[in-house]
């Protein structure tokens, strides 16, 4: 994999308390869309979900929204979205969402936001893929996150030989360029050989 062309973000479905989430999610869309990045997200309509999603349709970009059947109504899907998977559960969702994304993006958002990127983090850390993942770190939102791994590290839960590897930034605008620079970096051979997660 030399260069991205889907990216997999995960985000909140709500709008949260500072107006700079939605600005981001906004502000990211449109950077999709003008790269001709696909999008590969939840399939709301509501939220940062529904706000990156509807920046990339607005300027003439392509978006997979992958909702289980039990989200539709709860979450909204979006239906103007160019392709629409509804999956039974939840584990089916992501596991397509893996499929379809060069790499992963963590907007801020909730409970469900922070299961997907740790579940990714895991499955890089273990070997599984090579994919990067990327913290939007607006206004510091993952700043917790980030200490936290560290304390882990500093008490050798995440030993030696087990790091987390992630990239960090503070500005949408450097999203994709650091990304790039990511897959860039991994040999083709070895991209190809850890970029399936088998179904649990």
């Amino acid at each position: 994999m030399s260069q991205i062309r889907s990216i997999c973000v995960y985000c909140g479905s709500g709008p949260g308390a500072d107006p700079a989430f939605v600005a981001a999610a906004r502000a990211f869309g449109t950077i999709l869309a003008q790269n001709k990045v696909r999008l590969i997200y939840g399939g709301g309509a509501i939220g940062l979900m529904g706000e990156i999603a509807s920046a990339v349709l607005d300027h003439g970009g392509e978006v997979t929204g992958i909702i289980p059947e039990f989200l539709k109504e709860r979450e909204i899907a979006l239906k103007r979205v160019q392709e629409l998977v509804v999956t039974p559960n939840l584990h089916q969702r992501k596991q397509i969402m893996f499929e379809r994304a060069d790499a992963f993006v963590a907007l801020p958002g909730g409970i469900g936001t922070l299961e997907e990127l740790v579940e990714q983090l895991t499955w890089a850390q273990l070997g599984r893929h090579k994919k990067p993942i990327l913290l939007a770190n607006i206004n510091g939102f993952w700043d917790p996150l980030r200490t936290l791994l560290d304390h882990m590290t500093s008490l050798k839960f995440i030993r030696p030989g087990l790091s987390v590897r992630y990239i960090v930034v503070d500005r949408v605008e450097d999203i994709l360029p650091k990304l790039q620079d990511a897959v860039r970096a991994v040999p083709a051979g070895e991209a190809a050989k850890a970029s399936v997660i088998e179904e649990m």
